[in-house]
């Protein structure tokens, strides 16, 4: 080390006067960090006018002075050769290595450092930082993280820190405007095929022809609702390594926030124990760091099986968690990853990582046993019920009623893994049921966990997953904190959506289960107004916007007597009051002091105390527990030190009870919101009538993966929930056609797809009556159109070609393939002709008659034979209405065919239109046609007996027609006037 004298003796680099003493007479050090010499009134400057740190480092000013620097980290030699920082070592970067020879060569024997060869470099650093703009505030800079001492990386380090942890890339000009230039066209020819279709009636046929004009006209309005909410669509791209230069900073505290995981499930013979399991273990073992993440599992059936697979899964964590953050495993659900039909040793230069592997392989086949054999056991219900380990009765014997009852398996007091490392927090949670409560399915549960998740940890992020989604890429949890903790986006994103990925799907996607149309087309255009719609996993919540509360930049509504303020929703019911929103005028510094007493704010001035004290509006809105109360106050979240772990689990059992929401905002206002089995669409857009936005995030590596019915029968059934949940919306307070046009914060396009997303169920009326009508034209010898003139030929070119230019320019900006465009369109018509009509009949039904509608969990798959459910056949009404339209075209096509054949050559001409129609339904419906098939091609005998019964009835109807026979001829009676006639 330099001495005392030495130091003095050093001049300022920036204005060239003595570096001088600090209070205490120790040479002034500006920087700690690197000891670059700068005086006190230059490094005084830097921190109140310039960029607030280093000039040599970049390390930020510290805001105590004095103490000398402990060692000089940059060579004056240009000679000096050193080892820059190339890797992560622990925590944080590896420090460059000196030895004292090397920094004795830095100083001459008066002590002062070699001026040219310094001073070069600074001034050539100096004249690099005028040409580049770099960010100056204090917010990027406590990003910063230790640099290696070179001023071009700490240059480059310091830019990276500060650039945008995200940014949108439109979609490039010459695949966008071509493709709203033919949108607009085609508005255009709809205009003129509409004149004429009206205004050219066909009078043999009025009733097919006012059918047809009607169906059509409703097809135009659905194509609009659904074709102007993708007017801008957009892409974005996450920067996760800037997000950690950002908040993890080598030595200090990580600044990541804290991210709460919810996992639902119900029965888990539908939902096999194994694929809960490995949802978990996907995300324990998230790249994040693990006392920021805590996964909550709701278990809805209160099963014992559900229980002890999580305490098998614990167990396994400690081995499952460290083996894949060693060796960088993806995905990290076991399961998926050993079944990975991929070189899994790409990339991997560990030599025991084969030896590793193999041993955890073993250890999860062993795993696997264990889960069997519970679910093995788990079929057969002993008469005196089931009995725990320790040998008493398991709460849950009684399904629907029972008391709530929480475990917490792992965690910050809980097991370490294998290499003593702390795991994230693991929590079973089952809410009390009661007979005569109105329990609201898995909105309730949802929400059960947003209470106990608010009292145990409080994380301000909540991340819900299905328990048939992982985790398949690590960092997902990344992914979503680059928009939400951006300081200029996240204010106002109430939750970033992932798309939905799936595995075990046959190639061809029969039934169109990826739903890549949406996921890749709508959604983005969605994302380029106020955000997409939440889909009901994969979704990262802003727990405040899950309150009820308003966005920090938006204006608060006005509500009434007795609302919440900012809870109130921005509908018209609410009398127009003067109220001030209370979390956000609280100060957060006390807000520690009042977790568990609200009353104690002495320190408070009136204003403040009238807000905070409120607590009959708090209770209304959020129940009767002040430490969850409190806790809604908490925009960074988190709980005290101080807290006892008992109190907190006895709260949280409280807020699980089953009459906790009696008289409460819970489903109404705050969290999941109730009144529809999709609750996802009805909590994604209270959250945009109260001016949020959401995130679209399509990472490169798919962020979950999950698994679809591929069986017809239940892809049909699940089809059929969404589509009631629809009209359930459609018929409640909630409806976007009238909704949340007091305050005017819900854009209208975004509008727009809200309303397409409640009465597309409604298109299944006018599309089977369309689908009839091919059939009713051959049979009856009629058609919709008239005899087609010039120009009228001219308009129905111009609209097919408008349609095929407009879907061809889709997929030219969006990158889905023309085949999962056509599977989405096939399955279109089967799910419009058979789920969202009987949807519509049940929602009517449930509305008005108040006949409810059972909810059936959708079966995952868990069949090791490969695409063994897509050929099994299941029968159910909802395959009534496709197979009779099969059955009567197929039928109408024989009999046209019959009727051209009869008439001679005039007839093929009429013909060939009625039996393009027919021709477009069958192929709409062939994959429907191939599901009845099943596996060898032979249909099942139900349906053979279906179909010959209504080929009996429309042969008896044809026979009643009888269109071959002309009319009979009659003899002709001649007048006889002779004697002999």
């Amino acid at each position: 080390m330099a001495s005392n004298g030495t130091m003095n003796s050093q001049v300022c680099q920036v204005c060239g006067d003595n570096i001088g003493l600090d209070a205490n007479g120790e040479p002034f050090v500006a920087c700690h960090d690197c000891g670059f010499p700068v005086c006190r009134p230059c490094q005084q400057y830097e921190r109140d006018e310039g960029s607030q740190c280093c000039l040599h480092c970049k390390a930020p000013y510290r805001r105590y002075e004095g103490g000398p620097a402990d060692e000089v980290e940059e060579n004056a030699d240009p000679n000096f050769e050193k080892v820059e920082a190339t890797g992560y070592e622990g925590e944080g970067y590896r420090a460059d290595s000196f030895n004292d020879s090397e920094i004795n060569n830095a100083e001459t024997k008066d002590g002062s450092i070699k001026g040219v060869a310094w001073k070069e470099r600074v001034e050539s650093w100096k004249s690099k930082k005028s040409k580049k703009k770099t960010v100056a505030s204090k917010t990027v800079n406590e990003g910063v993280p230790e640099q290696t001492g070179d001023p071009e990386v700490a240059e480059a380090m310091m830019a990276e820190a500060g650039q945008p942890l995200s940014v949108i890339i439109p979609i490039p000009r010459t695949k966008l405007q071509p493709y709203r230039m033919v949108v607009i066209m085609r508005l255009i020819v709809l205009g003129l095929f509409f004149s004429y279709r009206v205004l050219n009636p066909v009078e043999s046929a009025y009733g097919l022809w006012m059918t047809s004009v009607i169906c059509e006209i409703w097809f135009a309005l659905s194509w609009i609702l659904d074709q102007f909410p993708k007017w801008t669509p957009i892409n974005r791209e996450t920067f996760v390594d800037r997000l950690s230069l950002r908040y993890e900073r080598p030595g200090e505290p990580c600044e990541l926030a804290a991210v709460d995981f919810f996992v639902s499930t119900v029965d888990p013979l539908k939902e096999p124990p194994l694929v809960t399991a490995n949802t978990v273990l996907s995300i324990l073992a998230v790249d994040y760091p693990v006392d920021k993440v805590s996964c909550y599992v709701s278990d809805d059936g209160a099963a014992m099986l559900t229980f002890e697979t999580m305490s098998e899964t614990a167990e396994f964590a400690r081995k499952w968690v460290p083996f894949c953050k060693n060796f960088n495993i993806e995905p990290r659900a076991p399961e998926f990853y050993f079944s990975l039909k991929v070189d899994y040793l790409k990339d991997k230069v560990q030599p025991n990582f084969v030896k590793e592997r193999r041993a955890m392989k073993r250890e999860y086949e062993e795993y696997k046993v264990r889960i069997n054999a519970l679910v093995a056991k788990a079929h057969k219900t002993p008469d005196e019920g089931w009995i725990m380990q320790d040998g008493t009765s398991w709460p849950g014997n009684n399904t629907r009623d029972h008391p709530g009852m929480i475990q917490v398996f792992l965690g910050h007091t809980g097991a370490h893994d294998v290499e003593g490392n702390e795991l994230p927090r693991l929590v079973y949670v089952s809410r009390e049921k009661r007979p005569g409560y109105q329990h609201h399915k898995k909105a309730g549960a949802m929400n059960a966990l947003v209470r106990v998740s608010a009292v145990l940890t409080n994380a301000p992020y909540l991340l819900n997953l299905d328990c048939d989604h992982y985790v398949n890429n690590s960092k997902a949890v990344r992914e979503a904190m680059c928009f939400m903790m951006d300081p200029e986006v996240g204010r106002n994103v109430c939750y970033v959506q992932f798309p939905q990925r799936f595995d075990g799907i046959d190639r061809s996607d029969r039934y169109a289960n990826r739903n890549t149309v949406f996921f890749d087309i709508n959604m983005k255009g969605l994302d380029g107004i106020q955000g997409p719609v939440y889909v009901g996993t994969g979704c990262c919540f802003n727990r405040q916007a899950l309150y009820g509360y308003g966005p920090p930049a938006a204006a608060r509504p006005k509500a009434s007597r007795g609302c919440l303020p900012s809870l109130c929703c921005c509908c018209c019911c609410c009398p127009k009051s003067k109220t001030i929103d209370p979390k956000k005028s609280a100060p957060q510094e006390d807000l520690n002091a009042a977790i568990f007493n609200l009353q104690e704010m002495q320190s408070y001035d009136d204003y403040e105390r009238q807000l905070l004290v409120s607590q009959r509006s708090f209770e209304k809105s959020f129940g009767q527990s002040s430490v969850f109360i409190a806790s809604t106050l908490m925009d960074n979240g988190g709980v005290p030190e101080s807290t006892n772990p008992a109190s907190l689990i006895k709260e949280a059992i409280h807020v699980i009870s089953c009459g906790y929401e009696e008289k409460t905002e819970w489903g109404k206002e705050v969290g999941w919101i109730y009144g529809s089995v999709t609750e996802d669409i009805l909590t994604g857009f209270k959250m945009h009538c109260r001016g949020w936005r959401s995130i679209y995030c399509m990472p490169k590596r798919p962020a979950f993966k999950g698994s679809a019915p591929i069986n017809l029968s239940d892809r049909l059934h699940q089809v059929l929930r969404w589509a009631l949940g629809s009209i359930e919306i459609l018929f409640s307070r909630h409806c976007p056609l009238w909704y949340g046009f007091g305050a005017g914060r819900l854009k209208w396009l975004e509008r727009l797809a809200y309303t397409n997303t409640i009465v597309y169920p409604l298109t299944s009326l006018p599309l089977i009556a369309y689908c009839t009508l091919p059939a009713i034209c051959l049979l009856t010898g009629d058609f919709i159109i008239p005899t087609l003139s010039n120009l009228a030929s001219i308009y129905f070119m111009l609209l097919f070609i408008s349609i095929i230019v407009t879907g061809v320019l889709e997929l030219r900006w969006s990158g889905v393939s023309i085949e999962e465009w056509w599977r989405n369109e096939q399955f279109w018509v089967i799910g419009g002709v058979s789920a969202h009509f009987f949807a519509v009949f049940q929602g009517l039904l449930k509305v008005l008659a108040g006949i409810d509608t059972n909810f059936t969990v959708t079966a995952k798959a868990s069949d090791d034979n490969e695409f063994g459910e897509l050929y099994a056949f299941k029968w159910t009404t909802l395959l009534i209405p496709p197979t009779t339209l099969l059955v009567i075209n197929l039928v109408g096509i024989v009999a046209g065919f019959s009727d051209a054949l009869n008439n001679g050559y005039q007839s093929w001409g009429p013909l060939f239109g009625k039996l393009f129609f027919s021709v477009w339904v069958i192929l709409h419906l062939y994959p429907f046609l191939k599901g009845l098939m099943g596996r060898q091609n032979r249909t099942p005998t139900i349906v053979i007996l279906w179909s010959v019964l209504l080929a009996s009835i429309f042969s008896l109807l044809w026979i009643k027609i009888d269109p071959f026979l002309g009319p009979p001829e009659t003899p002709t009676l001649q007048k006889c006037m002779a004697i002999d006639c």
